[in-house]
Parts: structure tokens; sequence; C-alpha cells
């Protein structure tokens, strides 16, 4: 999917490695004025120069993560003028939302790793059935982390056939993962014992009851609070100590008041989760609150992924040959290799997304329980939506997160409009119509970038 022409290597979002001197002016040009953007916003002294250099980022085609938050506010106070009793944003509403989104959010951050390339993989939605399969079955007679790698392992080994497949044979991705879509629905079948089938977990043995709990058990709310004071103390202190470091080094790094400003959003947005997450949901009889588990759960996926995609050589890679793979391929990269593990790291996380789905069915899996179908759909949509290109090269962890929180919430929003037939409907035009936006903002961003570099 992504194109041939020779141009630098893009190793992380704005970076460049030189090539051979035949690349074209066009190309050199762009990717020049992307870095230098990136610069400027990176040595900007002050709130003001950043912000500039910011806006100068957003002209030329690089909006990050504006639109996705844009839309998210607009799916919000839409929903909640809409909604009978203006219920969407109740305590409850939110917490479930965030449970249900936290599948489509883990789901797009698979699907980005392949995006990044400019590849797709349309066989997350089965293959994330499957994943869950494996550990609900294995559970039942070994311990539970033993049941969630074998479905990880199980996802992975699936879809590094698929990688190996597009990458050593050159069969298109898409029809690859078609296959794969197709195949892994039948084996799902199987696995569940017929077209009816299903498997249960018993939450009175704890193995079962650990995998139950991943999203309907919550945090305490004490606990809630310390773990968010961690957690924000220790990242906002990395990240302190970091930029400074590299302005001591003499190195590119943002100002002191946009740092500031980073760590207090986070500090603030995880207070505001925290906070409407101990609201009690239950009833007079049974009081229900506090953090789901899979709130952090997904946080820790996300930072994982952000480390990989950014820190590391493989994440470089993934950049470099969804930038221009000729390119890559000549600076030594094996693409054949990086393909084929993007699509079994992919798979892997699906399987993820897939086991925490069946916990957030109360630890059920049937063939009525999920349509693959309709999650590979919405979790393309969530990532294109979030801000992830499907023509390669740009989009990170946090972008698949974003566009799975607003996913769940169009879902949820229309499941609440009580329409009757009209619900399931609206459930597809809706993120389509919201897919539809995003792709033709990533096209006319790039054709813009393209025709002020001409000019």
């Amino acid at each position: 999917m992504g194109s041939d022409g020779e141009v630098p290597v893009t190793t992380v979002p704005g970076e460049t490695a030189a090539v051979e001197p035949d690349a074209t002016p066009a190309a050199d040009l762009t990717a020049a004025r992307e870095a230098a953007a990136e610069v400027r916003e990176l040595t900007a002294q002050s709130l003001g120069q950043y912000l500039r250099a910011w806006w100068l980022k957003v002209r030329g085609g690089d909006s990050g993560v504006l639109p996705v938050l844009l839309a998210m506010v607009v799916v919000a106070v839409v929903f909640e003028i809409i909604t009978p009793q203006h219920a969407f944003l109740r305590p409850s509403n939110l917490v479930y939302i965030f449970g249900l989104s936290t599948v489509y959010m883990v789901l797009a951050i698979a699907e980005t790793v392949v995006l990044l390339l400019a590849e797709i993989d349309l066989s997350v939605g089965a293959v994330a059935l499957i994943g869950g399969v494996i550990a609900f079955k294995v559970v039942q007679s070994w311990p539970w982390w033993v049941a969630i790698l074998a479905g990880l392992v199980g996802c992975g080994v699936f879809g590094a056939l698929q990688g190996t497949l597009t990458a050593r044979l050159k069969i298109p991705s898409f029809v690859v993962t078609l296959a794969g879509f197709l195949l892994a629905s039948g084996i799902l079948i199987v696995a569940l014992g017929g077209a009816d089938g299903s498997v249960s977990l018993d939450t009175t043995k704890f193995s079962q009851a650990v995998i139950y709990d991943l999203v309907q058990g919550t945090i305490t709310p004490v606990v809630g609070w310390i773990l968010l004071a961690v957690v924000v103390g220790v990242w906002g202190t990395a990240l302190w100590l970091r930029t400074a470091r590299r302005r001591r080094q003499g190195l590119v790094a943002p100002p002191k008041s946009v740092v500031a400003i980073r760590i207090a959003l986070v500090a603030l947005v995880g207070v505001g989760v925290v906070a409407i997450c101990n609201v009690n949901r239950g009833t007079a009889l049974k009081t229900v609150q506090g953090v789901p588990w899979v709130i952090p759960i997904v946080l820790v996926v996300t930072g994982i992924w952000t480390l990989v995609l950014g820190r590391t050589r493989f994440g470089r890679y993934l950049y470099a040959i969804g930038g221009n793979p000729e390119a890559a391929r000549r600076a030594g990269v094996s693409l054949a290799g990086i393909r084929t593990w993007a699509f079994a790291l992919c798979s892997a996380t699906a399987g993820l997304g897939g086991i925490l789905l069946g916990s957030f069915f109360f630890g059920q899996y049937s063939t009525n329980t999920a349509d693959p179908g309709q999650l590979v759909l919405y979790t393309v949509a969530a990532a294109v939506i979030g801000g992830v290109s499907l023509f390669g090269g740009r989009g990170k962890a946090i972008h698949g997160v974003l566009g799975g929180l607003l996913i769940g919430g169009i879902a949820y929003g229309v499941s609440l409009l009580n329409l009757g037939s009209l619900s399931t409907p609206l459930q597809y035009i809706l993120p389509g119509a919201v897919l539809l936006a995003a792709v033709l903002i990533d096209v006319l961003s790039r054709r813009g970038a393209g025709s002020v570099t001409r000019v």
C-alpha cells in the first residue's frame, strides 16, 4: 500500500536519514519542511514560540490528536443533549463507556502497528476472539497467567503466518488478512463447539476470577487515588528530568512551561477519571465504585507500545518502511522481517483485546457474544479516526486510544437513544461518517502539505 518513490527514510515522525541523491526533489522538500517544523517546535524558548511552531505543523498537515479531541467534545455535547434525561454524561454511563472503549483501544493499537507500514489487517476482530476463547479454555485447567500467555502466543503465531505470506510471497495484506478473517471465524466456531457453543468462567475459582475481573473488577477508591498520584508523579518526573537532561546536553527540548502544562493536563484528566469512577454506580443494596482494573491495564499497554514505537529500532523501522519502503531497504532495513514481526505483534496485542472483551461480557464467550466483522470495522475506524494514517509512516499508540474512546462513545450513545430498529444501522452509519471525515482530513492535509511545499 505504501509508495515506492525514493524519499528520505523516516525514522520517527519528523526525523529523516539521508539516502541516495537521486531522491525526488519534491519529496526532499516535503521531508525537510516537516523536519524544520518539528525542530522549530522543539527548540522554541517560550510558550508563544512553541504554539506558533505547533500551528505551522497543523497547517503543514500534521494536526496530531486535535481532530479526534474536537470530535470527542462534539459527540459528548450532542449525545448529552439528545439522550433521554440527558443521561450520556452520568458517571455510571461514562464508566461503562470506559470499559467498552478499552477493547477498541487495544485493538486499535494493534491495528496501528500494521497501518504504520501502509498495510492493513482485516483479521484482527476474529483473531481477537480466538485469543479470548483460547484463554477461557486454558484457564479451566491452568493458572490465569498461563491462559493469557497461551492466548497471546496463539494469536501471535497466526499473525506471523499472515505476515510471512505478505512479506515473503508479496501477497497483498488486504487479501491475506481477509482470508485470515474467514479462517479465524471458522476456527472460532469449531473451538466453541458449534454455532451455538459457548465457554464461561467460574468466578468461584481464583484463576478464572482473575480473568473475569480484568474488566469487571475495580480498584478501591483510596488505592485508585494512590495509584494516580504514583503514576502521574513517576511519569511527570521522568518527563521533566528527560527534557532537562536534553537541554543541558544542548539537544532540542520543549520549553519548561510546555512540559509543566503537559503534566498538569495529564494530572487533571487522571483526577477526572478517578473521581468519576469513584462515584457509587450500584444500588441501595450494593455499592459499586472504584476504577476498573482494565483502565490501568490499557495504560500499561499504551505505555509499552509508545516506548516500542518511539524508543526502539523496531519502531523506527516501522516508520521508515511506512514512509518509503525502497529507501528503507537501501538503508539496510530487513523489510520482510519487520513486516512479519509487525503482523505477529499486531495479532498478539489483538489477542489481549479479545481476552478483555470476554471479561467485558461477564466472563462468557459464545458465537452470539461479539461480531468479528463489526470488531474489525470499529478497529480500523478507531485507529484512523484517532490520527493514524492509512498511507503509512504516521501514527502513535495514543491515537488508537483516543479513537477507541470516540468509537465506544458513539456506540453507547446510540444505544441510549432507544431508537428501536434504527439503533443497529446508526451504530454503523455514524462511525462510518466519522471515519470518512478522518480519511478526508488525512488526504487533504497531505495534499495541502505538498501544495505548500511546491509553492
